[in-house]
């Protein structure tokens, strides 16, 4: 069995980057290459532990949409481990009777950003999920205006 090692940088502070095809300029250097992964779940998925039946439905949501996510491929088992920390702190925060403080939210988002849960945290770190299209491509209208021009009309 091949072992794949991908490495991965951790992201910058400042503004979140553009996606690889939306930038101008390719010709400053932008430091470390970028990483592209599928999007969807990986192939290789691991045996994962289900979610604690206990969970708040949102937490529970959360961490079964890591394990559809492209991120998915870049995570070892310590990073499974702390997904399941973060569900269970974000449910104990969703199911307590009292609002959550700052310094709870803060933390939660921190160990989610360790996770690249969202783009703007994959861009920073240099990782890029490919798109999928959003419905089926509709024909362009080129050739109905070249047809158009040669019918006269």
């Amino acid at each position: 069995m091949a072992c794949l090692t991908l490495e991965v940088v951790m992201g910058t502070r400042g503004p979140i980057p553009e996606r690889s095809e939306a930038r101008r300029r390719r010709n400053k250097d932008d430091g470390p290459k970028l990483a592209q992964a599928p999007s969807g779940p990986p192939l290789d998925l691991p045996d994962l532990p289900d979610p604690d039946p206990l969970w708040h439905p949102i937490a529970t949501d959360w961490y079964l949409s890591l394990q559809e996510s492209g991120q998915a491929v870049f995570y070892q088992p310590s990073d499974w481990a702390m997904a399941r920390y973060a569900a269970e702190l974000m449910s104990r925060g969703l199911s307590s009777d009292r609002p959550p403080n700052g310094q709870y939210v803060s933390a939660l988002d921190s160990v989610m950003a360790r996770l690249l849960t969202t783009e703007g945290d994959r861009r920073r770190a240099r990782i890029e999920l490919e798109r999928k299209p959003a419905g089926p491509q509709l024909a362009s209208v080129k050739p109905l205006d070249a047809y158009r021009d040669l019918a006269g009309g």
